[in-house]
């Protein structure tokens, strides 16, 4: 009885809040909305994580030079002619950083080897890795005094990246250098780390998602 008088009497049914279960509802609805729309940003992000690192996955990374120097010793005009480029690779170029440089220039400074005009970029590190992003004709020279008259010019014509390409990689103008003895190509590498880290990023993904459950 000391139980029920417990129930009933000291605490009565009024005391029982039934206009507040809604309010209950309304509050577990809402914390599973939130949670909704937190997995699916969270997807979101890991989806374009992924992207980029399948894109960069299937880009190649080309270092200038058939002896991997960027030099006033190699034809780099026969070098590019011998690649295919696409959006997303990238152009490596190694030196002696303050004896060379390497300038992104305008057809008509390639041309000409006057850098007083026409530069859209320039690269002096010593060590310099140039993505290409578009489809498009690029233009480079070393702007040293004598080096473009040199030799150390070339130019490249960048496609767009698909599976389906074939033929010649690049369109090279008139202008062209002394032949000189053939070095066996540089290989390019093809960013296989890319995948790795995309798997790490999975595995990361899938455990934070194990938190949401």
């Amino acid at each position: 009885m000391s139980l029920l008088h417990s129930c009933f009497v000291d605490k009565p049914l009024k005391a029982i809040h039934f206009s507040s279960i809604p309010h209950y509802f309304h509050t577990f609805k809402t914390m599973e909305e939130t949670r909704f729309f937190k997995l699916c940003s969270f997807l979101m992000v890991v989806l374009m994580i992924n992207i980029q690192f399948l894109k960069s996955a299937t880009s190649d990374a080309y270092t200038l030079g058939d002896e991997g120097k960027w030099n006033d010793e190699a034809d780099f005009v026969s070098w590019s002619q011998k690649r295919k480029f696409k959006v997303g690779d990238v152009l490596r170029f190694k030196y002696v950083k303050g004896k060379h440089n390497a300038y992104e220039v305008t057809e008509a400074t390639y041309r000409s080897c006057d850098a007083s005009s026409g530069v859209l970029a320039k690269y002096e590190s010593g060590d310099d890795q140039v993505k290409l992003t578009q489809a498009k004709k690029y233009w480079f020279i070393c702007n040293i005094p004598g080096h473009c008259l040199g030799g150390m010019r070339f130019s490249i014509d960048v496609k767009e990246a698909s599976a389906s390409d074939s033929g010649a990689n690049t369109t090279n103008s008139a202008i062209s250098t002394p032949p000189r003895e053939s070095s066996p190509p540089v290989s390019s590498c093809r960013s296989y780390d890319t995948v790795r880290w995309s798997m790490g990023i999975h595995l990361v993904a899938f455990g934070i998602l194990l938190t949401f459950n």
